[in-house]
């Protein structure tokens, strides 16, 4: 391999990863063309990010006007959480990759401000978290409620992700200043500090730092934040007032030994993502096999049917710690009072985008399609300018007390702006930034990951240029065209994903049989001497079916959801008679589901044709006799899960009774 440092400007810059069988490739060599990717990125650009400028640089975010305070650019308090910091560097990222995508210098000069105020921020010693520097009755890491670590992992990987695509050092700089720092007083084996790691996102951005600098020390103390947790004493103390203890923030059991995923889903998952990027250079057994454990297990037995996770807002763990916004039990997927925040769906995207790399196997971007389709996309409104944080599968009116969540993360409508504002700007960035997770490469070749219309130029890894163009109206038809439009002489590979979900895809390459076979949940590997113009098709029958749930699944016995390739679809009362009750609604197991193209409806979409029965209301007794139900039949659509919740206050379920005449 002698071109790896033409690939040092990918989001995650696994070129020189020792470990991974597929290595990303540089931000901007995938351009999305059209279609759902093209339209959902440019959206982004145009509406998303500068909408989301205007919250978090005026006086309803507060997060600039925290910066410019502590920089002695402005008079005034610390506003919004502690964690305010974080959300604001995941903006500037998803700006970062909008200059990456269009190249446009009025985003690098807003970008040079912003930079600025946070260099005249920081202190001189590195440190730089507005939360403690404005608040006279708090100190340095002395309480990690107060989500330092979390601030400093995204400010390393924005900083990183700015040089990568800018070559500019004056945001790195400021990372790197604080990263110093952080080493200094973390890396020692002091008690006091051993606790802090809990909201892990610094380890992402230290494994990132090291790939940008090349400095091992930050390899190593993000190992050292890995090796030290659970091996201490749970107890509370002057470090955790006022913040829950053990399995909420995956302290009670060693990484190494765990089994299960515990405590809270974001946490746990950005934790889990560290600790794949941290094998990524070590290649430490025992770590990756901790990390297969726990991505089943997250997928098999706790992921709902739209990638989402992070079953309840409040509960326990095995061990009776308390946890919010986290895993449960195996298999208790509750419906109405699912939590599944936007963050911890993308964060199951982010794990995977690592384990896809270390293994090289398509179940790890089956995962990414399913989230990004889905309960990643539904934390946004079809305009672009309003969020959910949880995602539940199941909207009733009146049967919960919104107002009594003073956080305002569980809402039954999208919000403007949300006070706990970590989920728009990581879904924004994610949005901006997925065209970099569409391909990968490995030693004599490319896979393909996710499909969309696009254009890719790129060089291999053995330094020979490559030009792909794909072409198709996926997700909603599963024809993609292929085209080489630039190869080297010489036989290399071109693998497709076949998603786990599809049956009966076929394979051409210049109208001809490619010879291999489609198997769900793997690659096909096309290895050939490619010549200028081959075009490779591979067409995958999106059929409409029924899903249902693994039998352990209480709530969605004898119900079903309808999903059509990639996208999991929804009733919304919108499209049911008025004052219908949506417990009230079945589907007729009979009937066919039929695909409708809607290129003017919720930003051009397919819906499906479903005929459902509505049946007549008994009453709101607890238990009643059965009798013979009188049904009302009714034709009318489905809409996919993402855009729900975008024709005003709706009702709204994913699972539905199931009914076989």
């Amino acid at each position: 391999m002698t071109s790896l440092h033409a690939h040092n400007k990918a989001i995650v810059a696994n070129s020189e990863s020792p470990f991974v069988k597929l290595h990303a490739i540089n931000f901007g060599d995938c351009q999305w063309t059209k279609g759902f990717w093209a339209e959902k990125t440019q959206k982004a650009v145009d509406v998303m990010i500068p909408y989301m400028g205007d919250v978090l640089c005026g006086d309803v975010g507060h997060a600039l006007n925290n910066f410019k305070i502590a920089a002695g650019l402005k008079t005034g308090e610390h506003k919004g959480m502690y964690w305010h910091d974080g959300d604001f560097y995941k903006f500037m990222e998803a700006k970062i990759y909008a200059y990456g995508l269009s190249k446009d210098a009025a985003l690098l000069t807003e970008l040079d401000e912003y930079i600025d105020i946070l260099a005249k921020a920081q202190e001189p010693d590195g440190y730089l978290q507005t939360q403690i520097q404005l608040d006279p009755d708090a100190d340095r890491y002395e309480n990690r409620k107060y989500h330092e670590m979390y601030n400093t992992g995204h400010l390393f990987i924005s900083a990183c992700a700015h040089f990568r695509i800018t070559g500019q050092r004056n945001f790195l700089d400021v990372a790197i200043k604080h990263a110093e720092l952080l080493y200094t007083i973390f890396f020692p084996d002091t008690k006091h500090y051993r606790r802090f790691g809990f909201n892990q996102t610094q380890i992402m951005g230290l494994v990132e730092l090291y790939r940008t600098v090349g400095d091992k020390k930050y390899l190593t103390l993000a190992q050292k934040f890995i090796d030290r947790r659970g091996t201490y004493d749970i107890v509370h103390d002057s470090t955790t007032v006022g913040y829950p203890i053990g399995d909420m923030v995956q302290e009670r059991t060693p990484l190494r030994e765990e089994t299960d995923p515990v405590g809270h889903a974001v946490l746990a998952l950005y934790y889990y993502a560290g600790a794949a990027d941290v094998f990524a250079e070590t290649g430490e057994e025992a770590l990756i096999t901790a990390l297969n454990r726990l991505w089943e297990s997250v997928t098999q037995k706790k992921m709902y049917a739209t990638g989402a996770v992070g079953q309840t807002h409040y509960g326990a763990s095995v061990n009776r710690d308390m946890i919010e916004e986290g895993f449960i039990d195996d298999y208790m997927m509750p419906n109405l009072t699912a939590y599944n925040e936007t963050c911890a769906n993308l964060c199951n995207a982010m794990f995977s985008f690592r384990m896809l790399g270390i293994h090289g196997e398509a179940k790890y971007a089956d995962i990414i399609e399913l989230v990004m389709h889905n309960s990643g996309l539904s934390g946004i409104s079809i305009e672009g300018k309003d969020y959910f944080y949880a995602n539940p599968l199941r909207m009733l009116h009146g049967v919960r007390d919104y107002d009594a969540h003073a956080d305002v993360t569980e809402t039954p409508d999208r919000e403007g702006y949300l006070a706990c504002f970590c989920c728009p700007p990581n879904l924004v960035r994610t949005i901006s930034n997925l065209s970099g997770w569409a391909y990968s490469l490995t030693d004599n070749g490319v896979h393909v990951n996710l499909y969309g219309s696009n254009n890719l130029a790129t060089t291999m890894l053995d330094g020979s240029a490559i030009k792909l163009s794909q072409d198709t109206d996926y997700p909603w038809k599963g024809l993609v065209k292929l085209t080489v439009d630039e190869c080297k002489s010489g036989a290399f590979d071109i693998a497709l994903r076949v998603p786990g979900w599809s049956t009966g895809a076929t394979i051409t390459v210049n109208g001809k049989d490619a010879g291999v076979t489609a198997t769900p949940a793997t690659y096909a590997v096309l290895n050939r001497e490619w010549q200028v113009g081959d075009v490779i098709v591979i067409d995958i029958p999106m059929e409409t079916t029924f899903i249902e749930g693994h039998p352990r699944i209480e709530e969605v016995r004898n119900q079903v959801a309808v999903k059509r390739g990639p996208v999991v679809y929804c009733i919304e009362s919108p499209d049911l008679p008025e004052g219908t009750n949506i417990l009230d609604v079945y589907i007729d197991g009979e009937e066919p589901l039929k695909a409708q193209s809607q290129p003017e409806f919720l930003g051009g979409l397919t819906t499906i044709e479903a005929k459902l029965l509505l049946r007549e209301n008994e009453g709101d007794a607890m238990y009643r006799n059965v009798s013979k139900p009188k049904w009302q039949e009714l034709s009318t659509q489905l809409v996919p899960y993402y855009a729900w919740s975008n024709r005003g206050t709706a009702e709204m379920t994913v699972f539905m009774p199931v009914v076989w005449r």
